[in-house]
């Protein structure tokens, strides 16, 4: 068997998007495993921007099957909008398919995250909107609704009204909004099963199988360890397990069939929303990093927060993740920058030096960065391709990060295009 797991170890918008297009040319699989259309994969194919949200981003490429696994949430409107976007654009999509397990996010979701977010005094988590914790509370409370119950209309109709009850209470006298009609997302979500039931399978049978055969298969997470529902900044995370543990609950696979994990981070960091971010840069260059480094959400085109490189929260991730092959991304950002700092520990409110990630989120907001200055380069880094090719202090960059998380870079992204790799060791 040949697996390979692509996961995010800061908060997000790594470009893992990028990483799982190239991998997946060589996969017989590729396999979203959490989230929803909350995430934002950019993905460039010559002069081509493929903004995805819900499908695997290796869509474009891969010669297999992708699949949206049990693990994510799905919002079936959004699906077959991408699903339109990508055949408008001359490519196939006949091989993309969802888990029947897959959770549906419905209106009713929605509607609930944006109220709470727009809530006076309420807790500004910064969410997309999608409604994507609210499936996930629903799937957990064992009242949600699956792909495989859209193609059975007794049990639809069972579970949209029980979801209403409840949900149309909340929203009237709570929220003092109007509720929901039964009749109308009843109808809707009944035609969107018919749509769709091609596409609707017991994926998890067919990648055990696959795995038995020893098929490439490569599982996508999305957002990121530093966003994750346990391990995360909590409660400004997402609602799901974005780590390579998310794959086995998510995908339906044992743990013992996981070989290649492979962790993506920036050269630097970046946060979309709200949440503590030690590392912050609040300045004329953090402005600099965010206008070349086009750091603007994906999903949302909300500006991404933006600062140094986060060592302790990236040992965190890789540590919780069991990373063995690591990518740095965006380093041609960083050219001409004179002198680049890595936050390597944190001073604690009370002065203790640590280098641990802290559980509380809360302490979190006033702890210190301590960091390791080293030189930077002017040269333009992105027409490299090999490692040779790179800025002695720009090696010194990377190295200093595989000496400080005992991990190989094995991948170096200097831009945007498919091209733009330096790759150090294969792993196909």
């Amino acid at each position: 068997m040949a697996t390979y797991v692509v996961v995010g170890l800061q908060y997000g918008d790594e470009g893992k998007g990028k990483i799982t297009d190239v991998l997946s040319a060589k996969s017989d699989y590729v396999v979203r495993f959490q989230g929803g259309d909350n995430a934002g994969h950019t993905v460039y194919a010559g002069e081509e921007k493929f903004v995805l949200h819900l499908l695997p981003s290796g869509v474009l490429q891969c010669p297999g099957k992708c699949i949206i696994a049990n693990g994510v949430v799905v919002n079936p409107k959004a699906f077959m909008h991408e699903i339109s976007q990508i055949e408008e654009k001359g490519m196939r999509t006949d091989h993309v398919f969802i888990s029947r397990r897959a959770h549906v996010i419905m209106p009713y979701h929605i509607l609930l995250d944006t109220y709470r977010e727009e809530e006076e005094g309420g807790t500004q988590i910064g969410t997309t909107k999608k409604g994507i914790g609210p499936c996930y509370e629903d799937k957990i409370a064992r009242v949600g609704i699956r792909m495989v119950d859209l193609l059975n209309p007794e049990v639809l109709a069972e579970k949209i009204r029980k979801n209403l009850k409840i949900k149309n209470s909340l929203f009237e006298k709570y929220f003092e909004k109007p509720g929901i009609e039964f009749e109308e997302i009843y109808k809707e979500f009944l035609e969107i099963g018919q749509k769709l039931k091609h596409r609707i399978v017991d994926t998890e049978v067919e990648l055990n199988q696959a795995i038995h055969e020893g098929k490439n298969i490569l599982f996508e997470g999305a957002q990121a360890l530093m966003l994750d529902i346990d391990f995360g900044t909590y409660p400004y995370v997402t609602s799901s397990s974005p780590s390579t543990g998310g794959v086995c609950t998510g995908a339906g696979v044992p743990p013992t069939s996981l070989q290649n994990l492979i962790g993506v981070a920036k050269a630097y960091t970046t946060r979309v929303g709200n949440g503590p971010f030690p590392t912050e840069l609040n300045d004329e260059l953090g402005e600099k990093m965010r206008k070349v480094g086009q750091e603007f959400g994906a999903t949302t085109g909300r500006p991404r927060r933006t600062g140094w490189l986060d060592l302790v929260s990236l040992k965190h991730a890789t540590m919780i993740n069991g990373i063995n092959n690591l990518v740095i991304t965006k380093l041609d950002v960083l050219s001409g920058i004179s002198s680049l700092k890595i936050a390597t520990k944190y001073k604690t409110e009370d002065g203790k030096i640590i280098d641990y990630f802290t559980s509380s989120t809360t302490k979190l907001y006033n702890y210190e960065p301590i960091y390791e200055e080293l030189e930077g380069w002017d040269e333009d880094i992105s027409h490299a391709r090999t490692y040779d090719e790179l800025p002695n202090n720009a090696k010194k960059y990377i190295e200093f990060i595989e000496d400080y998380l005992g991990i190989n870079v094995y991948l170096v992204s200097v831009g945007p295009e498919r091209s733009q790799n330096i790759i150090r060791k294969e792993l196909f």
